[in-house]
């Protein structure tokens, strides 16, 4: 049963998932990027110890730690951390990180069309902006055709398999239209394909987790799959989707009422974020916190994350009316 408007904050912004591109799908760009020149970005890789995570119910993930980062950091250190030393790499990510996914697809659009890697990479930019603005579902649609049409062994279709799965997601749970069937379909069809060890592994078992809690009403089911993923992100050092396991951790413990391990995995998911400079999702992970925190530092972090959703101009569109209203406006 599909869960849309009434539920409560933290519920929302669990099942809406943000949309997250991990670094499987950012990965494998094309060569030549002589165009590229952007903006700012952040990052500190995470490793936290997973042990049998999915046998234990009450597991929580580990301490992240940061190992081996310098004690200053600029920003073409921490750049070059996550994305090596591609300059296309380290211009998307710029550019996604500030909410600029048409921007960010365009750099990817005269490698698309060759190669499948740059294809996919630029529909799992646009299914993004799908789910943080319910915008461009067309543009989509068509970039996923055209990922689909170049994928040639089972890494690239089941890719390209878990973004249709995540874009009717993301057509059902903002209430656009009811694709969960095909959301199913296409994420089954997708852990057909990608081997347990495969690159995009982690990032479909935490897409099958938000099906699971937000649609098939499962929380058990998405917390096995959510633990599944951490395991995964952590021993690929897939830093942004920790951000997400955290969170969505955490969003379970909460529902279950365990504050503490609710505060400490929104609190992770935050720090992460911040690190990377991922500031289209920074707002999302401050009002998450705010739910598992007293009431006085709610309502700074409440506040702090209006301040930070109308830098970002209105994104993610649903979290507007969750927040503060802005004073200009009272």
């Amino acid at each position: 049963m599909l869960r849309f408007a009434h539920c409560i904050q933290f519920q929302l912004n669990g099942a809406l998932g943000e949309g997250n591109v991990a670094d499987t799908a950012m990965s494998g760009s094309a060569d030549s990027a002589d165009s590229v020149r952007s903006a700012e970005s952040g990052s500190n890789p995470v490793s936290d110890p997973v042990s049998d995570p999915v046998s234990d119910r009450r597991w929580v993930p580990g301490p992240a730690s940061a190992p081996g980062v310098p004690a200053v950091r600029t920003l073409e250190t921490v750049e070059r951390n996550v994305h090596g030393d591609d300059p296309l790499d380290r211009a998307v990510w710029r550019l996604r990180s500030r909410g600029c996914w048409n921007d960010a697809a365009a750099l990817l659009e005269p490698h698309s069309v060759h190669h499948a890697p740059s294809a996919l990479r630029r529909a799992a930019l646009l299914v993004e902006r799908c789910m943080f603005t319910a915008t461009g579902w067309a543009e989509a649609e068509d970039a996923l055709r055209g990922a689909e049409a170049l994928a040639s062994d089972d890494d690239e279709r089941g890719g390209a398999a878990c973004e249709r799965g995540h874009l009717a997601y993301a057509a059902t749970v903002l209430g656009v239209r009811d694709r969960a069937d095909e959301a199913r379909s296409a994420l089954g069809r997708a852990a057909a394909l990608l081997a347990p060890t495969a690159a995009g592994r982690p990032l479909l078992d935490f897409r099958r987790g938000l099906m699971a809690e937000h649609v098939a009403d499962s929380p058990d089911s998405a917390r096995a799959a959510y633990r599944r993923a951490h395991a995964g992100a952590t021993v690929q050092g897939d830093t942004l989707l920790l951000s997400f396991t955290w969170r969505h951790l955490a969003g379970l413990a909460l529902r279950d009422g365990e504050l503490a391990e609710a505060r400490h995995g929104f609190s992770e998911s935050l720090r992460i974020r911040e690190e990377l400079g991922f500031l289209v999702g920074t707002a999302p992970a401050l009002a998450a916190l705010a739910d598992a925190a007293p009431d006085a530092e709610a309502h700074r972090l409440r506040t702090e994350a209006a301040r930070l959703f109308r830098l970002m101009g209105g994104v993610p569109t649903w979290l507007a009316e969750h927040l503060p209203p802005d004073p200009v406006d009272s």
